[in-house]
């Protein structure tokens, strides 16, 4: 294992949520939440035209990761980024990865 000696929790937590995102669907999950905010699971069913339980798996994992907080209002639960700093993170991957992609 390597030690980074200046900050090693910094590079474990965020090699961890680099990870979690390490899948197709689950990167479309947090570009869709960094465009849009908070959203349902029905809300991101678009974006790789995958079933509602699919869906709701990676939001598990994106969620298990400590990456988004699910928020109950009524019926339906609101996903969104834990904290801001979670998402600016995010949000400059995303940046870089499709900057030139036009997606």
């Amino acid at each position: 294992m390597i030690v980074y000696k200046t900050n090693p929790k910094l590079f474990i937590d965020k090699a961890n949520i680099l990870k979690a995102m390490a899948h197709p669907q689950r990167l479309c999950i947090v570009k869709t939440l960094c465009e849009k905010g908070s959203l349902t699971v029905t809300d991101m069913l678009d974006c790789m035209d995958e079933a509602q339980s699919t869906v709701s798996q990676h939001l598990a994992k994106l969620k298990a990761a400590g990456i988004i907080t699910g928020a109950r209002k009524g019926t339906n639960i609101f996903y969104s980024f834990r904290d801001e700093e979670t998402r600016k993170f995010i949000q400059g991957i995303i940046r870089e990865i499709f900057s030139d992609t036009g997606i």
